[in-house]
């Protein structure tokens, strides 16, 4: 308890000693899957991340990442539409297009479904991204191929609507909402 209590005050004493000179000097912005949190990444670095597809050792360990990434998201949607789509396109993408797709997977979950899925409009920086195009229109297809579109939610309302398991009323269920 002692030894947890020192450690504690110890990294307290980091986080507010004065070597660190602003908050903006850490950058929280994932790079291929992770946090970067030093002052000594230059912000070019991060907007501009170096791709090395130059040998078949380090274009599989990205190919990889980037796959892990896609499929694990811990959206369930998204990891089996990206998934599948990395999957299928991962080696037929130029190094431009791997940037487009670390664009993606740096995107929340919640707002990529909703561009994806044709719920809301992105952002014009995120519209323009080729993977997100492809993407979307993936996404698109299947639903004209598989849906009707009156089972459908009108773009920019949510698909889960009225849902509500305390649903009492004269006309309603005791619970649930069926």
């Amino acid at each position: 308890m002692a030894s947890m209590m020192r450690v504690a005050i110890s990294v307290r004493r980091i986080l507010n000693s004065s070597s660190i000179s602003s908050k903006s000097d850490f950058v929280r912005k994932p790079l291929f899957g992770y946090s970067s949190v030093s002052p000594f990444t230059s912000q070019t670095e991060i907007n501009d991340p170096k791709i090395d597809l130059s040998n078949e050792e380090s274009k599989r360990s990205l190919f990889n990442r980037l796959l892990y990434r896609s499929r694990q998201r811990g959206f369930l949607e998204l990891d089996l539409v990206l998934g599948k789509w990395v999957e299928e396109n991962i080696h037929s993408l130029d190094e431009s297009r791997i940037k487009a797709l670390i664009q993606v997977l740096d995107l929340e979950n919640p707002d990529l479904w909703k561009w994806i899925s044709g719920q809301e409009q992105p952002p014009e920086s995120i519209g323009t991204n080729p993977v997100l195009a492809a993407l979307r229109g993936r996404v698109m297809k299947n639903l004209d191929t598989y849906s009707a579109p009156e089972t459908r939610a009108t773009p920019g309302q949510p698909w889960v609507r009225g849902w509500d398991d305390i649903k009492k009323g004269r006309d309603g269920p005791i619970t649930g909402n069926q």
